[in-house]
């Protein structure tokens, strides 16, 4: 069905499926409280905060507390697990968070906190990162639903996409002229455009196939 130069750019990708004492904490929507729980503040032995939701520090005592490793990079950004994200709000969130964890905040915090802080501003960055660039987004989308390619791994792709490549890569690399470059760009951005179309319609057939596997839990 997605097959042809889009199917094998898919392949190419892997996408192709077989501190703060006061602060207050950031609101959250609905999503992001699934599955609330909330582990005892390792400083003052106190309920804590959910493991879900953007009260990074402890209700009692204020103390920074460990990030959560299971979180998903969609729910920590505050966005909507798609392939489309508004890269402006995606950019507010990352700065919003910045402000409540960034290891300058911290310096005349305990080490525990110190080494907290570190762990969440990584993590924050990494998310940014990941959720920012449509190829690496796309790649953390098929990851959350099951599909992940190994390092290296080039899914045979076959030689007429190669040859195809290569042609794009002399072009531009011979390209002197504006008109030159836009023609690259334009051959460029209609694969993008249809490998983000396929990427919608694999997340319709990730929704189906979920209610599949909620049908044979038995009752």
């Amino acid at each position: 069905m997605w097959g042809g130069r889009t199917g094998a750019l898919l392949r190419a990708w892997g996408l192709w499926p077989a501190g703060v004492r006061g602060r207050r904490p950031l609101g959250c929507n609905a999503a992001s409280l699934a599955g609330n729980n909330s582990p005892q503040c390792w400083n003052c032995g106190g309920p804590g905060v959910p493991k879900r939701g953007d009260g990074f520090f402890c209700p009692q005592c204020r103390a920074l507390q460990p990030p959560d490793l299971t979180r998903d990079y969609f729910s920590l950004m505050d966005c909507n697990r798609a392939f489309g994200v508004d890269t402006a709000k995606l950019q507010n969130r990352y700065q919003q968070l910045q402000r409540l964890v960034h290891p300058d905040f911290f310096s005349q915090r305990s080490q525990t906190e110190k080494d907290f802080s570190e762990k969440h501003a990584t993590l924050v960055n990494d998310a940014y990162k990941t959720l920012l660039a449509p190829l690496s987004r796309g790649l953390y989308l098929l990851k959350l639903h099951g599909v992940e390619i190994p390092e290296g791994t080039d899914y045979a792709m076959d030689q007429q996409f190669l040859m195809e490549i290569m042609e794009i890569n002399e072009k531009l690399a011979e390209a002197q002229s504006e008109a030159a470059m836009k023609e690259i760009e334009s051959i460029v951005r209609d694969d993008f455009e249809k490998a983000k179309e396929i990427l919608t319609k694999m997340r319709y057939f990730s929704n189906v196939e979920e209610k599949i596997k909620l049908k044979k839990i038995p009752l």
